[in-house]
């Protein structure tokens, strides 16, 4: 057993993680950044909690191009082929559950 205080950890660089659990083939991560991801499709879903910080979440839906504000408790949900990027306004933790591999 172990406890994780999310505000404890500070990534070396953007995207940095914590590996906390592997359940089947999916794994639970704790990341870090202060920079945007790059666009881009999971091989799975994947659900993305925002802890502290502020994010916009970029998404294509149908060709268009939208923001989403996310605020620290929201949670994002993207299924396979679901095209998104997040952006960090300022360094964010975040809870990342998605297919084990996945990008």
């Amino acid at each position: 057993m172990r406890l994780i205080n999310p505000a404890d950890f500070t990534g070396e660089k953007a995207w940095d993680a914590i590996d906390i659990e592997k359940i089947e083939n999916a794994t639970v991560r704790l990341h870090w950044t202060d920079k945007p991801y790059i666009w881009h499709v999971n091989d799975g879903a994947e659900v993305f909690v925002l802890l502290d910080g502020a994010v916009e979440m970029h998404i294509r839906e149908s060709g268009a191009e939208k923001v989403l504000s996310l605020k620290p408790g929201d949670i994002f949900h993207a299924e396979t082929g679901d095209e998104h990027k997040a952006v960090p306004l300022k360094p964010s933790r975040i809870l990342v559950i998605e297919t084990e591999g996945s990008i």
